[in-house]
């Protein structure tokens, strides 16, 4: 019986071991991922930055990257690369109202009765910004932010700070980690989902965050991209 004792507590002592190994050597990994993953797609994705980049020039007047101020891990604030989609001189009055109701969960439905989480006006949207918007290539140029160390591949989306105001106290949690391009809440929902679902999946992938499961939400993010589902 002691025997059997000693082994349970050994083995329990080894468990709890590697659990904080893996505690310590998982930044480092994820980090090695995020910037060989960037490395490998640079030559690429300077190709299509270009591209994209004389399109929008031709396309509308304006900068062709937006820069925005986003809240990142812990409260930091950092600027968030992304191409142009709008017209210049828009009115984000509008928008910024539906996203401080969405994050506080006061969404309803359109005149047709569909629940709507994501505010798209078409009209303020340029000819190249749809196409951009409907392939999830608006977010390209966050590649920067992710050798910057701003942000990861995978990780929570990152709100503007007038969102991040409108949060409730267990929303914090998902400040817990690196923002991402993409995330858990992405590939499950993207914007089919509410507000209170997104920071419950941010919350689920923060408690389980893995080498394993990050590999696999970029998988399914190619996925999701390629089937274009739920992006618009």
């Amino acid at each position: 019986m002691l025997g059997e004792t000693q082994f349970v507590g050994d083995t329990q002592l080894v468990n709890r071991a590697q659990s904080i190994a893996g505690r310590r050597v998982y930044p480092v990994a994820k980090r090695a991922l995020d910037i060989g993953v960037c490395l490998v797609l640079l030559p690429l994705a300077l190709i299509l930055i270009a591209a994209i980049s004389f399109a929008i020039y031709i396309d509308s007047p304006g900068p062709v990257i937006f820069v925005q101020e986003r809240v990142g891990q812990s409260g930091r604030r950092f600027r968030m690369f992304k191409f142009r989609t709008m017209r210049r001189g828009a009115d984000h009055s509008a928008s910024r109202e539906f996203m401080r109701a969405f994050v506080a969960g006061r969404i309803g439905q359109d005149t047709v009765g569909r629940v709507v989480f994501k505010p798209v006006s078409h009209a303020h949207v340029t000819r190249i910004g749809r196409v951009l918007r409907r392939t999830s290539l608006d977010e390209l140029p966050q590649v920067f932010n992710v050798l910057r160390g701003e942000m990861s591949l995978i990780g929570p989306r990152p709100n503007v700070p007038w969102e991040v105001e409108a949060y409730q106290d267990w929303h914090k949690q998902r400040l817990n980690a690196r923002p991402g391009i993409t995330g858990l809440a992405q590939v499950r929902g993207r914007s089919s989902i509410n507000f209170d679902s997104i920071v419950r999946y941010d919350i689920e992938y923060i408690r389980k965050q893995s080498l394993k499961l990050d590999l696999q939400i970029l998988w399914w993010t190619i996925k999701s991209v390629v089937s274009r589902h739920g992006a618009g």
